[in-house]
């Protein structure tokens, strides 16, 4: 039992307190310098962690670990895709411990999707902190749930990942924890990004398990990869952890399934868990920069508009609370495959100015036809648009109902939507830029009967793609623009049926094969299930 001293800190008999001159011996340097030198030798030497059976134990490092640290000491930029459970995140808390602790006045921020994440990782510091011997603390100032303060002036401290989080300071090592998972992280990014790049020996380290395509860490990953951004790459594998092999991998699938193994454990960019796209379609979706940015970023531009083409607009209300976001997809129909051209993304408009901010894009891409989710908030950006600015290309759901503006989104609905944009997207005959609408789309989930956004995602975007399919499917779209894209379809499915049966051509011998011609196609019937979920 450690008896409490005047050396300890605030009553914490663990923690030297600042301004304490320690007697060392000849050991004592020796394993300073030794430590100094090497993270992995100071880990593995003195730092503890909590083991889920054995309790407090040494941190004894796997090969990858050791290798870790090599990683982050040797690059400025490093990023590190993990397999889950992999010990990804207690090695790098032990380096920003052993980063604090040999390099005076640097500040080392702990970044998180939520900042009681970020804190329990700041608390792990604690830990490590409290079981090192007396020689290796340089004095604690300051030690708090949000920071602790060291002699050597440096500092770790813990935060949520916003825009805000570290403005204004002078970061010198900023660690991304899970960054795959945290929200609106490309503009967190965008603005963080030049608070610790401006200096000359700033690192950055963002460490994740994959979450899906689209998102900022897969698309620093694979910039990484390719070799076309600062970045160093480091990857762990399942194999690599000690104790997995494959009976492991085939219990684990029995128990979850292949497609959430390969997400969380094969380090594979696919939607995560049960996604209504294919994961063949998922990997092959890739964002590219807008070609203007508008609304003060709200609004992305991919494609100018072009005289005489057919343009439709799907929008999606939220209430304007920060919460869920108020959405439009401006996509192009004049010719095959689809294009998106437009995206606009906001969680703070009121739905009474929705409405201007609509009516100023649809007016701009040649008077769109404008789909409006109905439900709730959505009749406020109907009623503004129809009867206030006496917008005439908005949908109606039904000729004899009254008040019958938008689409209302119910259980018949969102089945044929879903669908219908599953056939779309996967015969691959509508083409998405947006990089946040494609993270939706790669988290949009099974859940229950339905299909929603997984934990921690949004499916605004993705709810205007589920409008689009139900709203092409219907045959007022079909006389609208005398697209049948169901015939269309179909023909390529039979097509395709034909080309796998018959791959060196037939010999006629005069007997009717039975193939449905084209005159005898009589239209799709509505589909109740995808998979074994119903709507």
């Amino acid at each position: 039992m450690t008896i409490q001293t005047k050396e300890s800190y605030l009553g914490n008999p663990n923690v030297k307190r600042d301004g304490i001159a320690e007697e060392w011996t000849k050991q004592d340097i020796l394993e300073y310098q030794k430590c100094m030198k090497d993270p992995a030798y100071f880990c593995r030497t003195y730092v503890k962690v909590v083991h889920l059976d054995k309790g407090l134990v040494s941190f004894d490092l796997y090969d990858y670990q050791e290798k870790m640290f090599e990683h982050f000491d040797k690059n400025r930029f490093a990023i590190v895709l993990a397999c889950r459970q992999s010990g990804k995140s207690i090695s790098s808390v032990g380096y920003l411990l052993w980063y604090a602790l040999f390099h005076p006045e640097k500040t080392i921020a702990i970044l998180a999707n939520k900042g009681a994440t970020a804190r329990e990782m700041l608390s792990r510091v604690t830990l490590m902190l409290e079981n090192l011997p007396f020689f290796l603390q340089p004095g604690t100032k300051a030690l708090n749930k949000g920071s602790i303060e060291f002699s050597n002036n440096s500092r770790i401290i813990a935060s949520a990942t916003s825009g805000s989080s570290i403005r204004g300071m002078s970061v010198n090592l900023l660690f991304l924890d899970e960054f795959a998972f945290v929200e609106n992280a490309t503009e967190f990014y965008t603005s963080t990004y030049p608070v610790v790049s401006s200096g000359k020996d700033t690192k950055v380290i963002i460490t994740s398990t994959a979450n899906g395509i689209g998102n900022q860490f897969e698309k620093i990953w694979t910039g990484a990869i390719q070799g076309v951004n600062e970045y160093k790459s480091f990857r762990v594998d399942w194999w690599d952890v000690p104790g997995r092999d494959e009976k492991w991998k085939a219990e684990t699938i029995s128990n979850t399934s292949q497609l959430q193994f390969d997400q969380e454990f094969g380090n594979t960019f696919f939607g995560t868990g049960d996604t209504l796209i294919n994961a063949e379609t998922l990997m092959g979706l890739r964002g590219r920069n807008p070609h203007r940015i508008l609304e003060s970023g709200d609004a992305l531009c991919y494609s100018e508009p072009v005289k005489d083409h057919e343009y439709i607009m799907t929008v999606d209300v939220s209430k304007g609370r920060g919460q869920d976001y108020s959405t439009f997809n401006v996509i192009d129909i004049t010719e095959r495959p689809f294009k998106q051209v437009l995206t606009y993304r906001n969680n703070t408009i009121s739905p009474l100015l929705f409405p201007n901010i609509i009516y100023k894009y649809a007016n701009l891409y040649n008077e769109a036809w404008v789909v409006v989710e109905a439900n709730d908030q959505g009749t406020v950006v109907c009623n503004g648009l129809y009867y206030d600015l006496e917008y005439e290309n908005l949908h109606t759901s039904s000729a004899v109902k009254a008040n019958a503006l938008g689409i209302e989104i119910n259980r018949k609905t969102k089945r044929l939507g879903c669908s219908s944009i599953k056939d779309i997207l996967e015969s691959n005959k509508l083409e998405i830029y947006d990089e946040n609408t494609i993270l939706e789309i790669s988290t949009f989930v099974g859940k229950g009967q339905s299909y929603q956004a997984s934990d921690g995602n949004h499916d605004d975007l993705m709810m205007n793609l589920v409008m689009f399919g139900y709203f092409v499917s219907t045959q007022f779209f079909a006389d609208m623009t005398d697209i049948n894209l169901k015939q269309m379809m179909f023909e390529e499915k039979m097509q395709a049926i034909k080309d796998d049966v018959l791959p060196f051509g037939v010999i006629d011998d005069g007997i009717d094969d039975g193939l449905i011609t084209e005159g005898e196609f009589k239209g799709w019937h509505s589909i109740d299930t995808i998979g074994d979920r119903e709507f």
